[in-house]
């Protein structure tokens, strides 16, 4: 049995987060030993311990934020740990883990490395020096890379642009479970949480769930939001999620006017039914991996209005209730959730169902894909090592799938 360590900075939520846990904790226990390695806070730690089977580590100095010091405390860490369990693979996810969790990896001897890009952390509102420099930190640790995952064709094209890798790339979609979000909650439970946002009886909700961060461009959603309210007043807003721009949103919102317009509902855990309490999905992101938000909208069947950017276009593939605008165009995305607000209003009262939600964004097949792909990895590796080859793992594999 093959240990797995996936190492991700901080169990916050999110898609990387949500990605992690549920490939450990669905891993076949019959040839994987799954352990999660983490740092410390996040919303999703106490979900992660509560999987009696996944073991969860906790690394006190691992931490987003850049200091030299508890960096090099972390990486110490890591290595120690990675020595302690011997594990074969070591999969790292975001841009802090992936660097520290490789390096260690390599220094404790780990024979298969693997990294999934979920959005590179190189980003717009970084200055050009900064970016030059983290493109170069991840080509030199993509020396030390057994493999690449991404999770947009975007995120593919990048890398090789960057020569991040060559052949050794694979592109895994970020999947979600789609049935809780085809499960109509009935009228009843719908008008309940429009009723705790403020929501009057012919009035349209527009909805989003993000962290509250510049990546998510939450201002600009306000802005979009003010836009829109002034050419359709039966329009209300409705944002899901906190974080460290939350005052700067609130300052937006009581300078543009809209405290009635607007609700900051903060985090929540029904997802599925917020979405059926939604007329539209509104995504204003600047830079993205693929939102996996994006794929539960669409299982949800709402009508959806996003930012060009990252994995979208890929996760909005043949999905016929969904307008994009520019990055960062906020005219473009008022005027595109205009006309979509009033597409509604002419089809009632019919609301659009689900269609059929595309295989590749299932999260068992993301799951299917990892144990395949870990498979020939570790294949491969005995062979280079000049170890008997496990045969069974792949057989086992591919008849299971």
């Amino acid at each position: 049995m093959d240990t797995v360590c996936h190492v991700i900075t901080q169990l916050e939520l999110g898609g990387a987060q949500e990605v992690a846990l549920h490939t450990v904790s669905h891993l076949d226990p019959t040839w994987f030993t799954p352990i999660l390695v983490t740092g410390p806070g996040g919303l999703l730690t106490e979900e992660a311990r509560q999987i009696s089977r996944v073991q969860v580590a906790m690394i006190p100095a691992l931490a987003r934020a850049i200091n030299p010091v508890r960096d090099a405390a972390a990486l110490i860490a890591l290595v120690r740990f990675f020595r302690h369990c011997r594990p074969t693979i070591v999969h790292t996810h975001s841009s802090k883990a992936g660097i520290l969790g490789r390096w260690a990896a390599w220094i404790a001897g780990v024979p298969v490395i693997v990294h999934t890009v979920h959005g590179y952390g190189v980003t717009p509102a970084q200055s050009r020096w900064l970016q030059w420099a983290l493109v170069r930190l991840e080509r030199f640790t993509g020396w030390i890379t057994t493999h690449w995952i991404a999770v947009s064709e975007s995120d593919v094209r990048k890398g090789r642009e960057w020569k991040l890798f060559g052949e050794n790339i694979s592109l895994i979609r970020p999947g979600i479970d789609p049935q809780p979000f085809r499960q109509d909650v009935g009228r009843g439970a719908r008008e309940r949480i429009r009723r705790e946002w403020g929501m009057q009886p012919n009035e349209w909700l527009v909805g989003s769930v993000a962290c509250l961060k510049p990546q998510k461009a939450p201002e600009d959603f306000v802005t979009v939001a003010r836009a829109v309210c002034a050419a359709m007043p039966t329009t209300r807003f409705v944002l899901i999620g906190d974080g460290e721009l939350r005052s700067a949103v609130e300052s937006r919102i009581r300078e543009a006017g809209l405290e009635n317009r607007i609700h900051l509902a903060g985090w929540r855990r029904d997802i599925p039914d917020v979405m059926r309490a939604m007329d539209v999905f509104l995504l204003t992101s600047h830079w993205e991996g693929l939102p996996r938000v994006i794929l539960e909208a669409r299982a949800s069947g709402l009508p959806i209005v996003a930012s060009d950017v990252g994995g979208t276009v890929d996760a909005l593939k043949g999905y016929q209730q969904a307008r994009v605008a520019r990055v960062g165009d906020v005219d473009g995305l008022s005027k595109e959730l205009i006309n979509t607000v009033d597409q509604l209003i002419s089809s009632l009262p019919d609301r659009p169902q689900p269609g059929e939600f595309p295989r590749e964004f299932h999260i068992d097949e993301m799951v299917r894909s990892c144990e395949m792909l870990y498979g020939e990895l570790i294949q491969k590796w005995q062979i280079h090592a000049h170890r008997r080859p496990d045969k069974t793992l792949r057989s086992e594999l591919n008849s299971r799938h």
